[in-house]
């Protein structure tokens, strides 16, 4: 994929959300509807979103982005948004990202996002118990 096609979806997707907001700052009143097309706007939203990272992706890397995303849907989509960011920054230079390069933006990640676990012993309790009774 060229610079030129990269600039031209970009273009596409900024006309897209502007459009958006244009459409969310009108009062929304409750009709069935406008729930269809609000169900209709945010699938439209997910196939250019999908299209994008297939574009972005190598096939490797895609697969294990879909891994990820079945088992941790929350970090599937935390890795994906970072991604389409820095693409939209022009961050990858306009190549595909191998499946080495996602590893490493998952380490990056989990890094980022590791929960430590402390535990603690509260001595003096079990110092109380006595089974001499």
């Amino acid at each position: 994929m060229t610079d030129s096609e990269l600039d031209a979806i970009r273009a596409k997707r900024l006309a897209e959300l502007q459009q958006q907001q244009a459409g969310q700052s009108r009062p929304a009143g409750i009709d069935p509807n406008d729930r269809n097309s609000a169900e209709e706007q945010r699938q439209k939203q997910e196939d250019m979103r999908n299209t994008m990272l297939s574009s972005l992706l190598t096939q490797e890397a895609r697969a294990r982005l879909n891994t990820i995303s079945l088992t941790k849907p929350e970090k599937g989509r935390m890795v994906e948004d970072i991604i389409l960011q820095n693409a939209r920054r022009g961050a990858f230079g306009g190549g595909k990202i191998s499946e080495e390069q996602l590893i490493g933006l998952l380490e990056q990640v989990s890094k980022a996002t590791e929960k430590t676990t402390k535990v603690n012993f509260d001595r003096r309790r079990a110092a109380l118990d006595s089974d001499s009774d």
